[in-house]
């Protein structure tokens, strides 16, 4: 079973307790900074290792619940897959645990486990009135039916029952996309003396690996990976829902900012423009008016802009799902289905959130015609809907799709009979798109792996595939490999996968020296020295010389007897001639030695090689040759 990440999210009131929870949860204290130690605040995101097996791995995020802090909480929010909601049973319901309600419900985090925190503050009675405010608070959201856990953090009563219950969910839950292009939205920038620049964040999708080219979006910048760690401990990738730091390399830490995202695909889009899905928050204090200023908290970007309706011109309460636009003063990097908050500038207060209908919004007219519109666009062309499921899934089976597009199978086979669906293994279903950018990806690790590898014949199919099944299926990725040998644009000997048109060869700075070698042993003719003698006589260091007897062994221009000795490929050819024209059928030791004239110390490994390479059969103290 493929290993799985998670994030959860500590959210609630100011000082009611989320910091003390996660660190009984942890073992660690969140709060790192001296002015939270002096305020007993939470401003920063504070992160730690929840809960690891070899099914799944948990971290926590304990985010900051005071009013002023809220866009670090929207920051970090933004990345979970389960939250506990942390009410202190001393003081109930308070306004910002209805603020990150409301918060969570528009950023669509489903999962929810309520903690009600310093049990041992009140007696059970007042407990159960605090129950009782909270369900009145959480009917009619997603969280209406979530589990109930008494705690206290100082007590440690209930921190088995809600570490036992959170492993549970997650176990039975559903993890990021793995398999889509890499994501990480940046919370964090950071030096680290003698290191560099790192950045950190929660990886919504993808993954990463180090020494990976990747970019800071939307400032374009191109950078490596250089080093990965997860929660302090060195990684060789990152994987979708897990904490990441990133150590890059080519960029100063006063070229980043919180809200830049990095990336490993150009299909990304940098917009300015948004259409947009919203719905506002119920009791509205004051009128959202047409054009009016609004901050925009997408990922942990934090962006002014305004907003655009095309069917009124205010809201004045809660009136359901509103289509509408985003024009923004910043450029930010999203795509369909991206969720966000809503946030008044001035007085400071959220006003609603929703998702991203199309990063690549134009202007439109006001009217009912631009609402129907963005309806179809809401919904989604069938076509639309296809690729988008491909996209994410990369193959799919003729019922896999219509269950993810909802579309029925006649609608569908219209559409995948165009040619830029392929139907591979008789049964699945991918787009041409997805197969040129493996097929490129791949080409690109061949032409690295020729340049470094110059005298192998290729690459092992299974290691050319291993970065690559994290993000495709393994039967496509077979495909991939099939297709392109069929079409001459990589060939396979055995096992080995090579670019159409490579061809083995000696590095440059070594040719002269190979030469030497080959004219040596094919002087020495059939009583050679040690191979080892040759290869130090020739100066060919010992890094390649593994390498370069492989390759001439492939190409014939050498036999290996044994550990020790070698002959010239020709050498060992005209002696195999010469021992089939001296003698019938059969021939013994003894009748091999006076034929080529050679000691037991060469003749015993030779006739074994004939063996070996299907020449001859040894028939008791006898070699027969075989036609």
């Amino acid at each position: 079973m493929e290993k799985r990440y998670f994030t959860i999210g500590m959210a609630g009131h100011i000082d009611h307790g989320k910091t003390s929870l996660t660190k009984a949860l942890t073992n660690v204290d969140t709060d790192r900074l001296k002015e939270e130690k002096e305020r007993q605040i939470s401003i920063e995101l504070g992160f730690a290792p929840l809960y690891e097996d070899q099914e799944i791995q948990i971290s926590v995020i304990d985010v900051p619940g005071h009013e002023r802090f809220i866009r670090q909480m929207i920051a970090g929010v933004a990345g979970i897959d389960l939250v506990v909601l942390v009410v202190a049973a001393d003081e109930g319901v308070m306004p910002q645990t209805k603020e990150h309600l409301d918060i969570l419900k528009f950023l669509g985090v489903k999962n929810g486990i309520i903690a009600i925190s310093k049990i041992d503050r009140v007696d059970e009675e007042f407990i159960e009135l605090v129950k009782d405010d909270i369900l009145g608070e959480l009917t009619g959201t997603v969280f209406e039916d979530s589990p109930f856990v008494l705690v206290d953090s100082l007590s440690k009563k209930g921190i088995h029952e809600i570490k036992e219950l959170i492993i549970k969910t997650l176990k039975n839950q559903e993890m990021r996309d793995a398999k889509g292009a890499f994501r990480l939205p940046i919370d964090q920038v950071f030096t680290v003396k003698g290191q560099g620049t790192v950045v950190r964040g929660t990886v919504y999708e993808g993954t990463v690996e180090e020494g990976q080219v990747v970019k800071i979006m939307p400032k374009g910048l191109e950078v490596r990976a250089r080093q990965i760690q997860v929660h302090h401990h060195p990684a060789q990738k990152a994987y979708a829902g897990q904490r990441a730091a990133i150590n890059l390399s080519n960029v100063s830490k006063e070229e980043l900012e919180r809200g830049d995202v990095l990336v490993s695909s150009e299909h990304f889009i940098v917009t300015k423009t948004i259409d947009v899905a919203i719905r506002f928050v119920e009791d509205l204090d004051h009128i959202v008016k047409q054009r009016m200023p609004i901050k925009l908290h997408i990922g942990t970007s934090e962006v002014m802009g305004r907003i655009v309706f095309f069917d009124r011109n205010e809201i004045k309460e809660e009136n359901g799902e509103i289509l509408c636009q985003l024009r923004l003063e910043e450029e930010i990097l999203t795509k369909r289905g991206d969720r966000f908050i809503l946030r008044r500038p001035s007085p400071q207060e959220t006003i609603g959130g929703g998702w991203v209908i199309d990063p690549r919004a134009n202007k439109y007219r006001f009217g009912n015609e631009t609402i129907e519109e963005l309806e179809k666009k809401k919904v989604g062309s069938p076509k639309e809907r296809l690729m988008a499921a491909l996209m994410e899934a990369k193959s799919l089976t003729l019922n896999e799709l219509i269950k993810r597009t909802a579309l029925d199978e006649t609608t569908l086979s219209d559409y995948l009979a165009d040619p830029e669906f392929v139907l591979y293994n008789s049964k699945e279903y991918t787009h041409t798109l997805l197969i040129n950018s493996i097929e490129e990806d791949i080409f690109d690790q061949l032409q690295d792996f020729h340049q470094i590898h110059s005298m192998k014949a290729g690459i092992n199919k299974a290691e050319l595939l291993q970065s690559l099944q994290k993000r495709f299926p393994k039967s496509l990725l077979d495909f991939v490999v099939e297709n392109a040998i069929i079409n001459g644009v990589f060939k396979r000997k055995e096992q080995f996968v090579s670019l159409a048109a490579f061809v083995p060869h000696v590095p440059k700075s070594w040719a002269k020296r190979t030469d030497n070698l080959l004219d040596d042993l094919k002087e020495d003719g059939l009583k050679v020295r040690y191979l080892k003698d040759y290869f130090s006589a020739a100066g060919i260091p010992d890094s390649i010389e593994n390498d370069l007897r492989r390759f001439l062994e492939d190409q014939n221009l050498l036999v290996q007897l044994d550990d020790q000795f070698a002959y010239h490929g020709d050498v060992f050819t005209g002696a195999v001639e010469k021992l089939q024209n001296e003698t019938g059928a059969e021939f013994d030791v003894g009748v091999a030695k006076d034929v080529l004239d050679l000691s037991r110390k060469y003749m015993i490994p030779f006739l074994e090689r004939l063996d070996a390479k299907g020449l001859t059969k040894r028939v008791e103290n006898k070699r027969v040759w075989k036609k």
